[in-house]
């Protein structure tokens, strides 16, 4: 039987180019870069030209609904910027920050996989540059400014502490931190009350990272971070203590986009980290917009399947900033069309050609709904050692019969040579079926109405239920004048309903929104469907189990 190098021994065998060298390739002057060390960098915002990048190709990549391990976005969207490259193309992939909390759970790093990475791994999903840290200390910032008003005689606001929807945050997994109470102990120690904490990646503040298109736009969106409200009712933000200047100087170098490279040493740039199912899923409007000013090609990807990244992408990061994508790459693989086929998670490894015909109806839903956009898919089979060639010459003819191309992709197996049919297939789609993107609501709609689109079109749902605190948050939106904010749903990834137990393409079923909350600075509303939670938990056996670092400081384990 074949053994295969894991992750972290192939970019640790990789010889990584000095930084400047990589930004060369996009006419970056040295001058221009902020080392941190040789293999990484800092990009100042004055090299994102606007004038260049209409002229550019953005192309998203997204995936069918996923199975527990993911899919391989990443992986895809590493290999298929290579394959770019290596068919002639200048190409840069853009991508989300991985966050620490599932590096040591579940779902490992996200840094790609096999041939198709971007280093210097360990970096990347450790502390990288200090975004993160830099995210969590501008939010509990505000949390401790916020205590401390409670406390204050002088300059109290007069905020009732019950009212008060701002977390705390941190970047672990940590399901013990979800309900708080804090302030106890004495006087000395604050007023008590309930709190809590997020994940890092599901603050605001991370969220108002990912919207915001200059410095002073950051300042302004910290600022409208809404907190709760007084005895009164009168609505608090963040400006009103006074808080906006301090959190942005805690980020006066994490808004600037990092420059690191993949393995076949082309240009990355990786920035912002928020999570697809309970926040917007994709790296920073900067960052999109500095690839674009600096390749003709620009991959990147939102999280999870296409009803969670790619409609917040397309509905809430591209309608907000301009962007246009002119493919979108749609990531199958056999083992999730067997899933959604009817097989148990010992049977993923299994051939079998009618799961994979009864899976079909998952991946059929997403192409539909990406034409909805107005925008042509292509579909990368993301390869296996275990897929038949029956299985993937189905799915090949399923989707020509629709009118789309599928192209099986071996970028963890053999990098930039895996993804050149890939790279082609998608150089055809933007140069010979022309997209004109459009939302799929407009942001002025009613609130209501705009939840219910997302949920009829996207979904397949019948409809909407509105529990008794969602109906009083619409009351609470409508009364702060929140209601031309887009939608970002919260909403499990593993179906397209609010029930992860209904897999494939569910019909005939209704989803619940449990209640709705504000991220005023990043302009969007945060409906909460079903069972979702913003701090995630540890399993049952962690990844952190089987890391290992040695005396000379070489990490194992690490994926």
């Amino acid at each position: 039987m074949k053994t295969y190098k894991s992750d972290i021994e192939i970019a640790q065998a990789n010889e990584m180019a000095h930084i400047k060298t990589i930004a060369s390739k996009i006419n970056i002057v040295e001058d221009d870069l902020e080392y941190y060390g040789k293999y990484k960098a800092k990009l100042p915002l004055n090299l994102i030209d606007e004038t260049k990048i209409a002229q550019n190709n953005l192309i998203l990549v997204t995936a069918l609904t996923p199975t527990p391990a993911g899919e391989g976005k990443t992986t895809v969207s590493i290999g298929l910027t290579e394959g770019l490259n290596k068919i002639g193309k200048q190409a840069t992939v853009v991508l989300r920050e991985p966050s620490l909390g599932p590096v040591f759970g579940i779902k490992g790093g996200a840094a790609g996989g096999g041939y198709s990475q971007v280093v210097p791994m360990e970096d990347i999903n450790l502390h990288f540059t200090g975004d993160f840290n830099a995210v969590e200390k501008a939010n509990n910032l505000l949390s401790a400014l916020v205590d401390n008003n409670l406390q204050s005689k002088t300059k109290n606001l007069g905020l009732d502490a019950r009212t008060i929807v701002w977390k705390r945050v941190i970047d672990m997994n940590d399901r013990a931190l979800r309900a708080i109470t804090i302030g106890l102990g004495g006087t000395a120690n604050g007023i008590p009350r309930q709190d809590g904490f997020n994940i890092t990646p599901a603050s605001e503040v991370m969220a108002i990272l990912c919207m915001a298109t200059d410095f002073e736009d950051l300042k302004a969106r910290l600022g409208a971070i809404y907190i709760g409200q007084t005895f009164d009712k009168k609505p608090i933000f963040a400006r009103d203590l006074k808080a906006e200047n301090a959190m942005a100087i805690l980020l006066k170098d994490a808004i600037k986009p990092n420059l690191v490279q993949t393995l076949e040493q082309n240009p990355a740039i990786i920035h912002g980290g928020p999570f697809a199912n309970i926040a917007q899923g994709t790296n920073t409007i900067i960052a999109t917009k500095m690839g674009l000013s600096l390749s003709d090609y620009v991959v990147t990807e939102a999280g999870f399947g296409a009803d969670l990244g790619a409609e917040k992408f397309l509905n809430i990061k591209c309608a907000s900033s301009g962007l246009k994508p002119k493919c979108v790459v749609l990531v199958a693989t056999i083992r999730a069309l067997r899933h959604h086929g009817g097989a148990t998670k010992e049977q993923y490894n299994t051939a079998s050609i009618e799961r994979v015909q009864n899976g079909f109806a998952n991946l059929e839903k997403h192409i539909e709904n990406i034409r909805k956009f107005n925008i042509e898919p292509v579909v990368a089979i993301n390869a296996f050692t275990n897929d038949s060639e029956e299985e993937i010459n189905f799915i090949k003819e399923k989707c020509a019969q629709l009118g789309v191309q599928a192209v099986r992709s071996e970028g963890w197996a053999k990098g930039g040579n895996g993804t050149q049919d890939l790279a082609k297939a998608v150089v055809n789609v933007i140069e010979n079926k022309a997209s004109s993107f459009k939302p799929l609501y407009d942001w002025k709609n009613p609130v209501v109405e705009k939840i219910e689109t997302i949920a009829r079109e996207i979904y397949g749902a019948d409809g909407v239920d509105f529990d008794r605190k969602a109906q009083l948050n619409l009351k609470r939106i409508d009364r702060l004048g929140f209601n031309d904010f887009a939608i970002c749903m919260a909403k499990t990834q593993k179906s397209f309903s609010d029930n992860d137990k209904l897999i494939g393409r569910p019909t005939g079923f209704r989803v619940t929104v449990r209640e709705i909350e504000i991220a005023a600075g990043a302009k969007f509303l945060i409906p909460i469907l079903g069972k979702m939670m913003r701090m995630p938990g540890l399993p049952a056996t962690p990844a952190s189990e089987h890391m290992h670092i040695d005396k000379n400081g070489k990490i194992s384990g690490l994926s």
